[in-house]
């Protein structure tokens, strides 16, 4: 009998797209690299996206829990003890269901509060293999250390097999500046695999605005809205994200498109003659990767993830840095450099855009090396 690679991909969504999104994109490689393999992903997504209901993995829904302004973790319906009483035992009933050779973790190795451990516990008493992924940047140092010495991570080198970053260690080393109680495996960057299609055509006057998933882009938003009515010569596509598509709809103009949420903006991207965006690690790299020399407005809290990964990309010449509330005189000044990037230049800043093909070879192995050992304990 043939065995079939089951995978589990969890992460905790408690603040925009981009967890699920490296662990859809990283869904997708796997299944590219084994089609009959069977792929589950947790999430903690509110939203109902077109690029999760897909009919070649599974999704699982567990409550949202989504930060307020006082910073707190909150569900629209349950308390905070019964959302993560309740992904516990979703999580837990996976795994048992699920069988899988292979669980990946995004970001918090125990999830939002702890709410992983009985699942991941399971998978150590049935001998699955267990990756945590982490983005290139988590946090400014001091916060990261904090972090780590807390329950949060008590224990994590001894739960989990193996770490992978997604991202460099030129662009941040996790052991060495954070202090990170393993040694990670650096993949480089995980990018949605584009469709196959030619070269489109760039339109030099075409101005993307990308405000991630949208629930605090707003200075982005207004930034891009200013610079089209400041520059007659351009256009502009906004992309306000899910969580803004009602109330920006009213931000269009005869030069403005705007759209609600798309699966990636790499396309978009790659017809523009620049961007205006958040430095978010999704929206980040598809620009890069579509050849564009961003203007990155990070935001700096709740965490400072943004503001580093913008100004270590600028430091690459890969970027521009804009603080929020900037003269939009300073945006159309930038607007007439250039801004366009090669492939050779991010070669050349040590920028790999193949980390979902490499963290998927890695998993596959990982899940190879648990199958051989059992058919071997078998025998």
């Amino acid at each position: 009998m043939v065995h079939m690679a089951s995978y589990v991909l969890s992460s905790h969504d408690g603040f925009g797209l981009g967890h699920v999104r490296r662990n859809i994109s990283i869904a997708e490689a796997i299944l590219r690299h084994d089609p009959s393999a069977d792929v589950t992903v947790v999430t903690g997504v509110p939203n109902d996206l077109p690029w999760l209901n897909r009919r070649d993995l599974r999704v699982v829904r567990v409550p949202s829990m989504v930060k307020n302004d006082a910073g707190r973790y909150v569900n629209e319906t349950l308390s905070f003890e019964q959302a993560i009483a309740r992904r516990a035992d979703i999580f837990l009933d996976v795994i048992e269901q699920q069988r899988p050779d292979v669980v990946v973790v995004d970001r918090h190795p125990y999830g939002t509060a702890g709410e992983l451990r009985p699942g991941l516990e399971r998978c150590r008493e049935l001998g699955v293999a267990t990756v945590l992924g982490l983005r290139d940047i988590l946090d400014d140092a001091p916060s990261v250390w904090a972090e780590l010495a807390s329950d949060r991570w008590t224990g994590a080198d001894a739960m989990y097999d193996q770490a992978v970053v997604y991202g460099a260690r030129h662009v941040c080393d996790h052991e060495a500046e954070y202090g990170l109680p393993m040694r990670p495996v650096y993949t480089g960057w995980v990018l949605d695999e584009p469709a196959v299609a030619s070269a489109p055509v760039v339109d030099e006057r075409l101005l993307v605005i990308a405000a991630g998933g949208g629930a605090d882009g707003a200075q982005v938003r207004q930034l891009g809205v200013e610079l089209i009515r400041g520059n007659p010569k351009w256009r502009g596509v906004m992309v306000a994200g899910p969580a803004a598509a009602a109330v920006t709809r009213s931000l269009g103009h005869h030069r403005m498109h705007v759209v609600g949420t798309v699966e990636s903006c790499r396309s978009l991207f790659a017809r523009a003659g620049a961007s205006v965006q958040m430095a978010g690690y999704n929206t980040t790299i598809e620009a890069l990767a579509a050849g564009v020399r961003p203007m990155l407005v990070p935001r700096r809290a709740p965490r400072r993830e943004q503001a580093i990964r913008a100004t270590r990309l600028a430091a690459l010449g890969l970027a521009d840095v804009v603080d929020e509330g900037a003269d939009t005189a300073e945006l159309s000044w930038l607007l007439d450099q250039p801004r366009r990037i090669s492939p050779a230049m991010l070669r050349m800043a040590g920028i790999e855009l193949d980390g979902a093909s490499r963290a998927a070879a890695l998993i596959g192995n990982l899940a190879g090396m648990r199958v051989a050992g059992n058919m071997a304990a078998a025998r």
